[in-house]
């Protein structure tokens, strides 16, 4: 990381604006706006998002590069400004948060809000969390939450679906289906304002992945640029657009998934075969054979759930009701049925399966005679090791060590545990006709036969194929099912080359695309006149003499010169190969330094002078 070395900052900084900054107090709240505006109503709904950054994992500390101009203080006010290259340091201590900034740290009390400035045409405008590669571009707010920091971004719509296309829907999908994405994500945020709580949105799977802004995805920014503005609406007022993985070849309705009220007419339970189509969907299968083969048994799971129902009848019959004891001879057939919402809802819940099967005796076994007393079985010698099946034979106690024993102690003598005997069981033996069990889908045949998809739901859609030998029990769907299909979008774009427009009117029948009133981003400018500190004209100061370096590039070892960065800036040389790593000293332009190795961490490479070592991003450096 570069950064002037007499940067704008430094020059503002006086005892009276450390005084300022020492009042800074939290932002003021946004507009207020209805959680469900009327399309008439539109134009007072903010089309900035509160995005809680959860995914930073920030806890008492967080540190950040500014890639454009911030101030710091009151949101509209600019109680300090930071110029591009700024590195923060933000500490919550005793419910306070504290700034620091090259040397300098304040109490900015229990909340604080960086806003952002209008930058250059063609740069980067935006906050890095340090040593992540990631834009977040809007004004970012942080206060205290318990004992950690809580960071807020607040970004224009807009912005923020280009931090979500590429991770909810993957850059690689057809533009169409792209599109039909942003339109429901779009729709899904601007519904989700709430400006009576901290923030509307979290960036995880709970709302929507928002991961920030990186460079390379192309596409994901067009379906943006060519949707923008256009939301979901039913009986003008913005949808809930759910969406999810796959359907599993059916769609979902909003009351089947999630308790509460609400008008969601636009939604319906309809078959879907883009998604059953699509090889991409999502589908974990279980194999039940037939006639399982001389070596084969089916699996253990199964055949305790069959015990477990099964345990009076062999009880019965005078059979070991355990499932060791359980052999299936023959699976005659295998279904599900009974939909858990009535017809034409495809999630079943009860199987059914039929089968004959043999059961077997068991009886203790008996502790041999000479167990307790015998000679100790060598374990080389196979005769003595076959005696030695039912029992093991008894290790005479011997005195502890001299040494640990104090005098008049009496040393408790230690055995070996007598094992419990083996058991002795008798030969498997049919049990007459066939037998039908059913079972409940949720959770027990769900768990048997290992095909949950949905971890909280009880919601996966169970078939069962027969084929010669066995027969196939099929779980899909990836997600609630509610909405559009993530894989049923690309194969209708992909395949049937539909429109986003024909994508949304088949997973939201009900809906309405309508263009939102558009609000440009709103940045305010900043006055020239704030980074400029009037007084005399600097005198210059002598550039130090360059470090030497007379070491030998020995082994895998180069040398390189210090030339990616301006002729007024420095280049950091860190204790670690890391953004957050302690600077050890700036390095000027044309410094040459013996490139000792490189890192794994990307990007990274340990130097060395005559006078020190430590480590620099290589993208800075040109070897000789």
């Amino acid at each position: 990381m570069t950064r002037l070395t007499t940067s704008p900052v430094r020059r503002l900084v006086s005892l009276g604006l450390c005084l300022l900054l020492c009042m800074a107090v939290l932002p003021d709240s946004p507009p207020a706006a209805a959680t469900q505006a009327s399309y008439a109503q539109a134009e007072a709904r903010s089309q900035v998002v509160r995005v809680l950054l959860s995914r930073l994992g920030v806890t008492d500390r967080m540190d950040i590069v500014l890639d454009g101009v911030y101030s710091l203080g009151n949101k509209g006010e600019a109680s300090m400004i930071f110029d591009r290259g700024s590195e923060l340091t933000f500490l919550q201590k005793n419910g306070s948060l504290y700034v620091y900034y090259e040397g300098m740290s304040f109490n900015a009390g229990a909340g604080l809000y960086l806003t952002r400035y209008q930058g250059e045409e063609g740069k980067e405008n935006g906050i890095r969390l340090a040593g992540q590669p990631a834009l977040y571009e809007g004004d970012l707010q942080l206060d205290i939450d318990g004992e950690n920091i809580r960071p807020v971004l607040h970004i224009h719509v807009e912005d923020y679906l280009l931090g979500v296309l590429p991770y909810e829907m993957s850059n690689d999908f057809p533009l169409e289906a792209l599109k039909a994405q942003a339109v429901t994500a779009r729709t899904y945020a601007l519904r989700k304002q709430a400006p009576s709580k901290p923030y509307d949105l979290v960036d995880t799977t709970n709302d929507q992945v928002f991961k920030g802004r990186l460079e390379g995805y192309d596409r994901a920014a067009r379906a943006v640029a060519e949707t923008r503005g256009l939301c979901g609406f039913y009986k003008d007022k913005l949808a809930e657009c759910f969406y999810g993985a796959s359907n599993g070849g059916q769609t979902e309705l909003v009351e089947h998934v999630w308790k509460g009220g609400g008008d969601y007419g636009y939604y319906a339970m309809t078959d879907d075969p883009y998604d059953m189509q699509n090889p991409a969907s999502l589908i974990k299968s279980a194999t039940i054979r037939k006639k399982p083969g001389k070596n084969e048994v089916v699996s253990f799971g199964l055949r305790a759930l069959l015990v477990k129902n099964l345990a009076q009848e062999l009880e019965k019959r005078g059979y070991d009701p355990a499932p060791e004891s359980l052999r299936v001879d023959e699976v005659h057939a295998v279904s599900v049925d009974t939909p858990a919402h009535g017809e034409p809802s495809r999630v079943m819940t009860r199987f059914h399966i039929t089968f004959t099967y043999s059961g077997r005796t068991r009886s203790e076994g008996v502790i041999p005679a000479g167990a307790m007393h015998g000679p100790i079985a060598s374990p080389l010698d196979e005769d003595q090791e076959e005696v030695s099946l039912f029992a093991t034979a008894v290790v005479t106690p011997s005195p502890a060590p001299a040494a640990t024993a104090l005098p008049g102690d009496t040393l408790a003598p230690v055995s070996t545990p007598i094992p419990s005997p083996e058991p002795i069981y008798g030969p498997f033996v049919p049990v007459g006709e066939p037998v039908t069990l059913t079972l409940p889908v949720f959770p027990d045949a769900k768990n048997l036969l290992a095909l949950e998809l949905n971890p909280g739901y009880d919601n996966e859609l169970i078939t069962v194929v027969e084929t010669k030998d066995s027969f196939i029990v099929q779980a899909r769907r990836y997600g609630h099912g509610v909405g559009m299909s993530q894989r049923g979008a690309e194969w209708m774009a992909a395949f049937y080359r539909k429109t986003f427009m024909e994508i949304l009117n088949f997973y939201y029948p009900g809906m309405e695309i309508k263009q939102y009133p558009q609000q440009d981003r709103v940045i305010p400018a900043l006055d020239p006149e704030r980074l400029v500190t009037p007084g005399p004209p600097p005198t210059p100061t002598p550039r130090p003499t360059l470090m030497p370096v007379t070491h030998e590039a020995r082994d895998d070892a180069w040398f390189a010169l210090v030339t990616g960065i301006e002729d007024d800036s420095t280049l950091n040389l860190r204790a670690a190969p890391d953004l957050s790593g302690e600077v050890l000293m700036r390095l000027y332009k044309n410094q040459r330094l013996l490139v000792v190795e490189r890192c794994p961490e990307e990007g990274w490479v340990k130097v060395k002078t005559d006078v020190i070592e430590g480590y620099v991003m290589e993208k800075f450096l040109q070897k000789e």
